[in-house]
């Protein structure tokens, strides 16, 4: 018999699923300045918030965010984490832009095992990629809407999968949730 069967204490369950969210930057400008360095339209100063609102809806308090260091993802970010109850240490990672779709999956790869739940705020095509491929399995219509609607801007994907973030990869999670503005 266990000490906590004895003790009265219920063992504890398995761990929460691990967490991850992936948002495409907000609608971007196109002044004449450098891919990288291209700031949110408008329209994305306008759908951030609104992003970071849905991001806030979804009750999952992140543990960690990796940003791109372009402009219009730093700055999406920037719009939508004031949305969040609580603000996760951000990383900015150079990886992130024009990172493919094994790039990515290896950055998660490093994510310490400490850390819950992640945000990546990234771009297409490799938010839509990889939460395509990172997709085994989906709950309700979730992999249909995202597909139908091609990954649009400020749009994120929510999914979850259980063990360490070095065993992550294609096929490992469930997408659980996604969403996207002007839907």
């Amino acid at each position: 018999m266990s000490v906590a069967a004895n003790s009265g204490e219920t063992p504890p369950g398995p761990p929460e699923p691990r967490r991850i969210v992936l948002l495409r930057h907000a609608k971007a400008d196109w002044p004449q300045v450098s891919d990288h360095e291209r700031p949110l339209a408008e329209r994305g100063r306008t759908d951030a918030p609104v992003a970071g609102r849905k991001l806030a809806d979804t009750g999952i308090a992140f543990d960690l965010a990796l940003c791109s260091t372009a402009a219009r993802t730093r700055e999406t970010w920037k719009l939508a984490v004031h949305e969040l109850p609580h603000r996760p240490r951000t990383v900015y990672e150079e990886r992130l832009y024009e990172a493919s779709l094994g790039e990515l999956i290896a950055l998660l790869n490093e994510v310490p095992d400490e850390v819950r739940s992640v945000v990546v705020i990234g771009h297409n095509p490799g938010m839509h990629a990889l939460s395509d491929a990172l997709a085994g399995s989906a709950e309700g219509d979730a992999l249909t809407r995202m597909n139908r609607g091609g990954f649009p801007t400020a749009a994120f994907s929510v999914l979850s999968f259980d063990g360490s973030w070095k065993s992550l990869e294609h096929g490992a999670g469930t997408l659980v949730d996604y969403w996207a503005p002007h839907d």
